[in-house]
């Protein structure tokens, strides 16, 4: 009997351990994701002022996105960026992951995707699928 509690105890452990690192890395996940939703935010914002400034969105991919708010527009305007919107080496703006963020623009609004916690674009046809995506 004794042999018995000692097992359930340390299956117990076990899984309690096991259950603490679940919630753990949902805990993780969720405050990377507040940070992007701010940071999607922040974007719109500059992007909907470069737009008043400028005229129209920028053209291009994250890279060129990043430059025309650094002031390499037609009109030379700095965008200011309302938070520390993570940047990578390759001067694209990256999402709490470290992926770039892709950008799809119309005359009307702007669409921003992130890859999500397993860094890779899915299509809605897969299961793990977990891509964040934003439009004003």
């Amino acid at each position: 009997m004794k042999r018995i509690m000692i097992a359930i105890g340390i299956l117990t452990v076990v899984a309690g351990i096991i259950w603490m690192g679940g919630a753990w890395n949902t805990m993780r996940v969720n405050a990377r994701t507040a940070d992007l939703s701010k940071n999607i935010k922040d974007l719109f914002v500059a992007l909907q002022k470069y737009k008043e400034q400028v005229g129209s969105y920028p053209l291009g991919g994250n890279t060129e996105v990043v430059k025309s708010l650094q002031g390499n527009n037609p009109k030379k305007v700095f965008i200011i960026l309302g938070s520390n919107i993570p940047i990578n080496d390759k001067n694209e703006l990256v999402d709490p992951w470290g992926t770039p963020l892709r950008f799809y623009f119309s005359d009307t609004g702007i669409l921003v995707r992130s890859a999500g916690p397993n860094r890779r674009f899915d299509d809605s046809t897969v299961m793990e699928a977990d891509d964040y995506i934003r439009s004003n």
